[in-house]
């Protein structure tokens, strides 16, 4: 049983549990874990939820130690939930954040989560909007979302957090190294890391690229985009990269766009839910499994259109 006091107090044991249950497949653990969420959920809401991806090789762990660390020491709470990538063969991860990120670790006013991806979509792990809940619910102000390099990873976390980051490497010959359009338009700030030493000029020239790519992208948020250069190893500049996250949480709270995104965010989860809910009833229906590979292999043949295929499947299901 988890001790609701005690999570709300920020206890990082009964945070470590309560998320242990949230990421539990089991049945009885999943109703305990909706119904321990709908308890805290008066609680929630209050932080800034900010997504960080980049390519690998590119800090991400420098990065979000060294900003995590300023974060704490200007008074605020900080979790970060990194996301591992499970192995597709043995299904387990590394978890080897807390490694990573040795300074913030030690600190009270900080907690780091791994989590296992368990293989889905794009390596985001699936109970991380639950986790952000529990970590709300426990007084952090600030939430980090790790994401595992750039793919279709992106396009998941920037449906779940209010601020999208996509780190950068001074790279000026190759000033769209790795990026693509899409990514481009999901994000809300280009943060380029390692500006230091003999790629401080680099870094500059590419800023500069950056902001010329940006101008050709529509943007219809109220937020324009920003290009900023930092260096996480030698700590310069990361004050600079929350000014301008605050400058965003304060404008979006204002013009009410920052509650209507999480509106729409809630809704599309509810819809990506309900999709995947179908889905295993589908599995678990026994008629429905006898049937699914015969239909299939109509559609294969010409036999019956693809249409009256899945029709037939899902009165099967219904009339079970």
């Amino acid at each position: 049983m988890i001790d609701i006091d005690a999570l709300q107090a920020g206890q990082p044991r009964a945070l470590a549990k309560a998320i242990t249950l949230v990421e539990s497949k089991k049945l009885d653990h999943r109703t305990e874990a909706q119904a321990l969420l709908e308890k805290v959920l008066p609680k929630t809401g209050n932080s800034i939820r900010i997504g960080i991806t980049g390519i690998p090789g590119v800090g991400k762990s420098t990065f979000i130690e060294a900003f995590g660390l300023y974060l704490v020491s200007q008074g605020k709470k900080v979790a970060v939930l990194a996301v591992d990538p499970s192995s597709p063969i043995a299904g387990g991860s590394i978890l080897g954040d807390k490694t990573r990120m040795e300074m913030l670790s030690r600190s009270p006013d900080a907690f780091i989560r791994p989590s296992p991806s368990e293989g889905s979509l794009g390596g985001v792990a699936l109970k991380t909007r639950e986790t952000m809940l529990l970590c709300e619910a426990a007084g952090y102000d600030v939430i980090l979302v790790e994401t595992v390099g750039v793919g279709q990873s992106e396009y998941e976390v920037a449906s779940m957090v209010d601020f999208f980051m996509v780190l950068m490497l001074p790279n000026a010959g190759d000033e769209l190294q790795g990026i693509k359009k899409g990514i481009m338009e999901l994000a809300d700030a280009l943060v380029i890391n390692k500006a230091d030493g003999e790629s401080l000029n680099y870094a500059q020239q590419t800023r500069r690229h950056y902001q010329n790519a940006l101008h050709l992208l529509r943007h219809t948020s109220f937020w324009t985009p920003q290009v900023l250069t930092c260096s996480a190893l030698k700590n310069e500049n990361i004050e600079a990269v929350w000014g301008m996250i605050s400058d965003f949480q304060i404008d979006a709270t204002k013009n009410g766009a920052l509650q209507e995104k999480r509106a729409r965010q809630a809704k599309e989860w509810m819809n990506k839910l309900l999709h995947e809910m179908l889905e295993m009833k589908l599995q678990e229906n026994p008629e429905v499994r006898k049937q699914m590979p015969l239909l299939s292999d109509k559609v294969t043949r010409g036999e019956t259109t693809p249409y009256l295929a899945a029709q037939t499947i899902i009165d099967l299901l219904f009339r079970g």
